[in-house]
């Protein structure tokens, strides 16, 4: 077992005094929860820039990074397409307020990749998509009461933020103060891969339910997968009673598949939300689903929804960059062997330290639990060892490894890692896992 001298690990402290001052204009010094390393300890680290699968801090440390801007990033930082895309379409402007060939250019794309899509309106977050979809099932179906599953974070929209995952769950605030108790009187929420009390649920008040909405894949309390059945259930039960099956497919939306999660299982929703991936790292949401129902969406009908820098064209610009390159160049057999080399390496490793864990994979999004149990739901995933976990994730970091801050999240990797950089990973977390009790 090799142990690093303190002279050896990597120096943040430029990171940490320039968290203090963030801290005193920036609430906890972050922008989103989900980047304070409140669970793991210390401060975030302040990056300068990202290149390929690198990120660079401003103390100039280099690692290798697997949160990926929390998942866009899947062709690696500043990919050269879409780069030049990026350039171009700022040579043109910022933003107009007004329709542009781009936008219609991602729709049309969109439209073609992903099965459950024949229109998609755009929006500028995850937050905004998802918010904006529950909003036109209800109005296309003229009910009130949405199903949701614990564990499943959907955004920070107040009737969505019932027993979420990801910031929530890590920060134990599995709802929040400011939501009205009117806000989510009518959402109902189930446990993930629970068949049994789905289908109790619409035996009881099927006529009642607008939609349900789930991630297919979780990724907001680590990657859970879904049990054989659990997808097919709940698209056959909202067709019998007429609700909207909702796909929250930022996270998974053009990682597991070109299509998604729906074309890697083969069911198809009646509406999708998607994010991350469809931007490229640009601020962008989308919400799309069957042309009946996006229809009731004004201008073509009464649901409203509207955006002043929705569909802004160097976001446009650098969302087709992205979605073309990964159609024309399919990496997707090559990203799931790298990802099954580092998940099954890890597995080895944890299990010669003699360590209970267990681990998740599908695609190139992976989770390794510091818990026993195979994680199917919020219940399992709340007995993750927390603690165990922020020593891995310090000692990672120290060796140049870059992962998410929370036991809760995805980990993912992307076309620009190498063999070299999965060894490395590796190398580090031997040594790391080695090391824990």
């Amino acid at each position: 077992m090799r142990v690093l001298q303190k002279d050896q690990l990597m120096d943040f402290s430029r990171s940490g005094q320039h968290f203090e001052s963030a801290s005193k204009v920036i609430p906890g010094g972050v922008n989103s929860p989900a980047r304070a390393f409140g669970a793991v300890g210390g401060s975030p680290l302040i990056i300068n820039r990202g290149e390929g699968a690198y990120l660079y801090d401003i103390d100039g440390n280099r690692l290798i990074d697997y949160v990926g801007s929390w998942g866009p990033h899947i062709l690696g930082h500043r990919h050269p397409a879409v780069i030049q895309a990026i350039e171009l379409a700022l040579s043109r402007g910022t933003s107009f307020g007004a329709p542009t060939e781009l936008e219609t250019e991602l729709a049309r794309l969109v439209v073609e990749i992903v099965p459950g899509v024949e229109k998609v309106r755009m929006v500028n977050s995850g937050t905004e998509a998802t918010m904006s979809a529950v909003r036109l099932a209800r109005g296309h179906t003229r009910r009130d009461t949405i199903v949701k599953f614990a564990g499943c974070y959907h955004g920070h929209v107040d009737s969505l933020l019932v027993q979420a995952g990801s910031g929530a769950l890590t920060h134990g605030m599995p709802s929040s103060p400011g939501v009205p108790e009117g806000c989510t009187a009518d959402t109902i929420v189930l446990e993930f891969n629970d068949i049994d009390q789905l289908e109790a649920l619409f035996t009881k008040q099927g006529n009642e339910i607008a939609c349900v909405i789930l991630e297919p894949v979780v990724g907001n309390m680590g990657v859970v997968a879904p049990l054989d059945g659990f997808l097919n259930t709940a698209r056959r039960l909202c067709t019998e009673h007429g609700a909207l099956l909702i796909f929250d497919e930022v996270m998974t939306g053009f990682r597991l598949a070109l299509g998604g999660a729906q074309e890697r299982f083969g069911v198809t929703p009646d509406l999708t939300t998607m994010g991350k991936i469809l931007g490229g790292g640009m601020p962008v949401g989308a919400y799309g689903g069957k042309a009946e129902v996006m229809d009731s969406i004004s201008p073509t009908g009464p649901v409203y929804q509207a955006g002043t820098l929705s569909g802004n064209p160097i976001a446009m610009a650098c969302g087709i960059a992205t979605l073309t390159t990964l159609r024309e160049t399919n990496p997707y057999p090559q990203l799931g062997a790298m990802t099954s080399k580092l998940t099954s390496g890890l597995r080895e490793m944890a299990t010669e330290a003699g360590l209970p864990h267990s681990i998740a994979q599908v695609g190139s999004m992976f989770t390794l639990f510091f818990n026993p149990d195979f994680v199917t739901n919020m219940a399992v995933s709340a007995r993750n060892d927390t603690e165990r976990f922020g020593r891995y994730f310090r000692g990672m970091l120290d060796r140049g490894i870059y992962l998410p801050c929370s036991q809760f999240e995805a980990n993912f990797v992307s076309c620009a890692h190498s063999e070299e950089d999965i060894n490395a990973t590796l190398t580090a977390a031997g040594e790391v896992l080695s090391q824990l009790d």
